[in-house]
């Protein structure tokens, strides 16, 4: 992988500036990056930084349609939510660079608030809860595992919220504050990627972001999960077909080493037809007809999880003991098959950073990690890791007593 070049630059106010030149199409990408994510909310309002995903296209103080303008001069935006940050992007012709940069200032400085916005967009979050949450099948099953999982850490919620009624509830003044208190130029990253000038995108900053103030910021220190000495389960009825089981296990957060060997753990068991989880579960002992294993990838201690649907003809308890003979198959690794695994990823990692919009985002969310050269670095850290680390850490996170497990049940009739 060629080492992608970038400079960084920071205004009087703490917006911090980072360009990338890739003159290869007359194309430029801005992304913002709001170090905000629902970890941030406080516990009796959960859902805020996903319903600032919805009210930062509802109009700025100055410009009353987002997306009009930016499609005017052909471009085109989106953003997502995490549990850690909230991140804005869009591309657009290189040429039109500038509307990016009024666009994108006029919202960070201020919204244009009004209960009648704000009631639009809380309608539109409470009915994504409903749909993709609470009315279909296991959709609340990690909603309510990972409030088994986390006894402290706000990481207990979801994105989405815990419950509907903190929406619903949210006044206008408890979302101007969270505005004010997370949605400014010292706590966010501002990547300008593509066809640029970094002399003119220094100017352009300066001319549009220079004069929105610093901000006294709600960040506030968050606890530290204990850590987990002995299995927890639960189980849940609902309106499902089949028997499901859910676990989550503890693991580093994603800017520590260990992550990395975590995450190559998850792609021996669940990455294709020929991981251990397809071949054993699926194919041989055929207890389960779909099983997934996944690292949610956090800023703090995180966790990675296994999910699957009991087979018919089987039982929970033959599904975690086929599932437990696979994880303990992680100890008959080869070299050979760790080297293919690692040549994936690192594939996947390069490849993931060929397009200018990947390289804007990808640039963010490592500075957001705390080191910018991640985006340079991570693919020697996966060919650094040693057969023996895997073992080791397979044996240390995989623990059942490292592990919640939720039973999903269809309700008797």
């Amino acid at each position: 992988m060629s080492t992608i070049q970038y400079q960084t630059h920071t205004l009087d106010n703490g917006l911090k500036i980072i360009i990338h030149e890739d003159h290869s199409i007359p194309k430029a990408v801005v992304d913002i990056l709001y170090k905000v994510g629902s970890k941030d909310e406080e516990s009796h309002r959960t859902g805020f930084a996903h319903l600032f995903e919805h009210l930062m296209f509802e109009g700025s103080k100055h410009i009353p349609s987002y997306d009009q303008p930016l499609q005017r001069v052909g471009g085109e935006n989106n953003a997502f939510t995490s549990s850690d940050i909230t991140n804005y992007y869009l591309s657009l012709p290189s040429n039109q660079l500038e509307t990016a940069f009024w666009l994108e200032s006029d919202r960070m400085l201020e919204l244009n608030f009004s209960q009648e916005k704000l009631d639009i967009q809380k309608r539109v979050v409470i009915e994504e809860f409903k749909q993709r949450y609470l009315n279909q099948p296991y959709g609340d099953a990690h909603l309510q595992l990972r409030n088994l999982h986390f006894q402290i850490h706000p990481y207990k919620w979801a994105t989405i919220g815990k419950e509907i009624s903190h929406i619903e509830e949210a006044s206008l003044e408890e979302v101007k504050d969270f505005f004010f208190g997370y949605y400014a130029p010292n706590n966010a990253t501002m990547v300008v990627a593509g066809d640029v000038e970094p002399d003119k995108v220094i100017q352009l900053a300066q001319k549009w972001f220079g004069a929105i103030p610093r901000r006294n910021l709600k960040k506030h220190a968050l606890p530290q999960e204990p850590t987990q000495k002995e299995a927890r389960s639960m189980t849940v009825y609902g309106e499902v077909p089949f028997e499901a089981v859910y676990k989550m296990y503890h693991v580093p957060a994603h800017s520590d080493r260990k992550y990395y060997i975590t995450d190559i753990i998850t792609d021996l068991l669940s990455n294709g037809k020929s991981s251990r989880l397809f071949q054993q579960m699926v194919i041989q002992k055929q207890v389960t007809p779909q099983v997934n294993a996944f690292s949610w990838g956090m800023h703090h201690p995180g966790a990675i999880s296994i999910d699957g649907r009991v087979a018919q003809t089987k039982t929970i308890d033959i599904y975690e003991e086929a599932l437990q003979e696979a994880l303990d198959s992680l100890q008959a690794l080869t070299e050979d098959e760790l080297n293919r695994i690692k040549n994936k990823l690192e594939a996947t990692f390069v490849m993931q950073k060929t397009t200018i919009l990947n390289k804007a985002m990808g640039l963010a969310m490592c500075d957001s990690l705390g080191d910018i050269d991640l985006i340079n670095k991570t693919p020697e850290i996966y060919h650094s890791i040693g057969l023996g680390e895997v073992k080791e850490a397979a044996t240390t996170y995989l623990a059942p007593e490292n592990c919640s497990t939720l039973y999903y049940l269809p309700k008797e009739k």
